[in-house]
């Protein structure tokens, strides 16, 4: 409801109760009349019964009324003592914004408002006050309480809500300004200049010191000052009365994009007050964290912002390096440079020690004090979050460095690895496992295979490999994994399975899964050197908002939550974030990759999934993976049809036109086919083959070409060679993806696609069932 309109209080709509409970009374007693002249007994108790439930009913809702009334009055009563004795300006109010109670303050600065809406009291200081309160009560509604700090021409005001109940809110308001009747932060800094300015630059006020300095009318900051933009910490010129006066200058962002810029000693402490060159401790409550530092570093001094910044009580006995580390260099190098005049006022960048290793801090040094007693007064400007922001791109940025070098290399290795294999491949159609060279063959082939696994895990941490994606119940597949999980762990560790027995489905590539499952379990095993208790639990959940954490964001919907829980040694905080980066581990060499939770993450993301770890040191960790649930869309279950596939060949029979830009590949995919029968035509690239089939005489049943080439690329040119033939089989090759080459044009319907690495079996069995697919399935560009 909004703030300009009232609207009765709780306690005038407690009576409207009343003739609800009147109704029910009477009806009872008269049910109870009624029962006295009726002839049947069952009847009577009938009438009886139902009187007596009425009855008691109109009692219970007339105690619970009174109840209710009862707590609201004490609300109210309690909220009109808590103002009264407050020595500012404070308002009790229904939940409509109706004044229901002002003291003595806001009576002194607003004369009588009790019966007004608070928007109309305010309507003297804020253009749009009805806008700024529903705004705060609409901010305050989840914690209770809500502050909001206002800047006006007129002054600097902090809005402050406390709400009570339902119907009963609590008003404080603030004067933070220079001249506020209330006072403030302001009045503890009368010795320092101070201006108020807007994100564009105009000024909003200033205090009578700064005004002073000028000395005639500022309207803007380029009018306030020579160099701009201005830099907190740093020396600036200011427009003074008599010419440019150099100052240090102090910036502290305010809320509503303002800024309020304070003038502080150092290049322009001339500009100071007398009462500043008595001591550091006159400008102990400046809300900007300041260091007074001696030649050799010692900590001469620190105001209350930056003892509270630095987490110190006391500068006695400490030097600048026993609170900040050295920014790369002695750090009285640095303090020399500054004092000499030869940094030009540069900022570092150093994080905190001891206990506030986590804080990074942004600080300049300005020299200060007379000659015999020169000095540095260091600004500092508390920069974490901005850090920790940096930090996050940084390794964002070289996440996805990892996985474009992951995905080229594993590209690349898919097609060395093609041409091994099927060579490999093509050497055991001619020798036995008699022949002395099958052994080597044989090692030959499973090395292969097992370098093929290798790189199928770059790519899955990439999130580049081909997903086999279909619905899947977690309970069905962590059953069929239990024996080979067991085995894994061994006898001294304790595999538990613990399910929600309403599971949803999810959709997700079952092989990948098991994978990404078993690389935990593992880990989990080593992790507790062999013995204890694995625990996986599933269940769904639901999440009422978007989760950020861990640099992700989860939105809002349901999924199932998988974690995987060990009591083993728990990960470090120094490697807790490198754990999902390929090749890192800290087994020892030889016995792990470094793949297995960069495989794990790059699978769960690519299905959909958020992956994130819980760890304490000694006590153990906890991976939990969350999956979008899956809602299938019910469809007719067809009638089962009984398929006759034809009988293989084993000497095909057609026409394929191969298309590679690697020669290896293309020399095994050609003798593949043509041991089987085909008649294979040869190109190295895309405008080859286009000319090829320039021929109408040349006739061809099949094009088997890569995707990724030098000029065309496989789509492209397919789709040209379709408009002149469009009966043509079609199967595109490549160690991508099958999404990896969507370019945005209609897809190449009927296309079947085959990754690399393939085997004979693969490319030949591939294009067999090409061609004896229905031409209706084959499509045009």
């Amino acid at each position: 409801m909004p703030f300009d309109q009232s609207f009765e209080m709780q306690s005038s709509s407690v009576p409207h109760k009343t003739p609800s409970i009147l109704h029910l009374l009477s009806a009872g007693v008269l049910c109870m009349a009624i029962a006295v002249f009726l002839p049947l007994a069952s009847m009577q108790y009938g009438f009886t019964i139902c009187g007596g439930i009425l009855i008691c009913l109109a009692g219970f809702l007339k105690t619970s009324g009174f109840g209710a009334e009862q707590h609201n009055m004490r609300v109210w009563e309690t909220a009109r003592r808590m103002i009264a004795h407050d020595v500012g300006v404070g308002f009790v109010t229904d939940r409509a914004g109706v004044v229901q109670f002002a003291n003595a303050g806001a009576k002194d600065r607003f004369g009588e408002a009790q019966g007004r809406s608070l928007a109309a009291v305010f309507e003297v200081m804020l253009a749009n006050p009805a806008s700024v309160l529903s705004q705060v009560v609409s901010q305050g509604q989840e914690t209770g309480a809500q502050t909001e700090d206002i800047v006006t021409r007129g002054g600097h005001f902090r809005l402050r809500l406390l709400i009570m109940g339902d119907d009963c809110h609590m008003w404080w308001l603030d004067d933070l300004s220079y001249s506020g009747a209330v006072g403030g932060k302001y009045r503890h800094h009368r010795a320092f200049p101070m201006m108020t300015v807007a994100s564009d630059g105009r000024v909003l006020g200033m205090t009578d010191l700064f005004r002073a300095r000028v000395g005639f009318p500022v309207r803007s900051l380029d009018e306030a000052f020579e160099d701009l933009p201005l830099r907190s910490g740093q020396v600036h010129s200011l427009r003074g009365m008599d010419g440019p006066i150099p100052v240090v200058v102090a910036i502290i962002e305010g809320k509503d994009d303002t800024r309020d810029i304070y003038l502080l000693p150092g290049a322009g402490a001339s500009l100071m007050p007398p009462q500043l060159e008595a001591g550091w401790d006159a400008i102990e409550d400046l809300p900007v964290p300041l260091l007074k530092v001696a030649q050799d570093g010692a900590l001469l001094g620190a105001n209350r912002e930056a003892r509270q910044l630095l987490n110190i009580t006391s500068t006695k006995g400490r030097h600048l390096a026993d609170v900040l580390n050295d920014p790369g260099r002695p750090i009285n190098d640095w303090l020399s440079e500054a004092l000499s005049g030869h940094s030009g006022n540069v900022s570092q960048f150093l994080n905190g020690r001891g206990k506030k290793q986590d804080t990074f801090v942004q600080v300049t040094l300005n020299t200060a004090g007379a000659p015999d007693d020169l000095h540095l007064i260091a600004v500092l400007n508390d920069v974490t979050e901005l850090r920790s922001l940096e930090l996050q791109f940084v390794q964002s940025q070289k996440m996805q460095a990892i996985g474009q070098l992951a995905g080229g290399v594993a590209h690349d290795f898919n097609n060395l690895l093609t041409a091994i294999s099927g060579h490999c491949e093509l050497l055991l159609c001619n020798h036995d496992e008699h022949d002395q060279d099958y052994g080597d063959l044989i090692q030959i082939h499973q090395n292969t295979n097992r370098a093929a696994s290798l790189v199928g895990q770059l790519l899955a941490f990439s999130r580049k490999q081909n997903l086999q994606l279909e619905t899947i119940d977690l309970r069905d597949t962590l059953s069929d994994l239990t024996h080979l999980l067991n085995r894994l762990v061994g006898e001294k560790v304790t595999l538990t399975l613990d399910h929600d027995p309403q599971l949803a489905h999810i959709k997700a590539d079952k092989r990948q899964l098991e994978q990404v499952l078993m690389n935990l379990v593992v880990n989990a095993r080593d992790a507790m050197q062999g013995a204890g208790e694995i625990r996986v639990l599933t269940k769904n959940t639901k999440l009422t908002k978007a989760m950020h954490r861990d640099r992700a964001t989860v939105p809002a919907g349901e999924y199932v939550l998988v974690k995987v829980i060990d009591k083993g040694q728990g990960i470090s905080a120094d490697k807790l974030g490198k754990i999902f980066e390929p090749f890192f581990t800290t087994k020892r060499t030889g016995e792990g990759t470094g793949l297995g939770l960069s495989t794990a993450y790059g699978i769960v993301k690519q299905t959909g999934g958020f992956i994130f770890v819980d760890t304490v040191v000694g006590e153990g960790t906890t991976f939990s993976l969350f999956f979008p649930r899956h809602m299938a869309k019910e469809s007719p279950v067809p009638k089962p049809t009984v398929v006759t596939s034809p009988r293989i060949k084993t000497s095909a029979e057609g026409v394929v036109l191969l298309v590679e830009d690697e020669a290896p590949v293309r020399a095994f995919a050609t003798r593949a086919l043509r041991l089987r029968g085909y008649t294979v035509l040869e190109a190295d690239h895309a405008e080859a083959a286009l000319e090829m089939l320039e021929n109408e005489d040349l006739h061809v049943d099949i094009f088997v070409t890569d995707v990724i080439m030098p000029g065309l690329d496989g789509p492209t040119w397919v789709r040209q060679a379709l408009q002149s033939r469009p009966d043509t089989k079609v199967v595109f090759v490549s160690g991508y993806p099958e999404d990896a080459f969507d370019d945005g044009q209609p897809e190449v319907v009927g296309a079947a696609f085959l990754p690399k690495p393939f085997s004979l079996k693969d490319l030949t069995d591939t294009v067999q069932d090409q061609l004896l697919a229905p031409t209706d399935k084959v499509a045009t560009a």
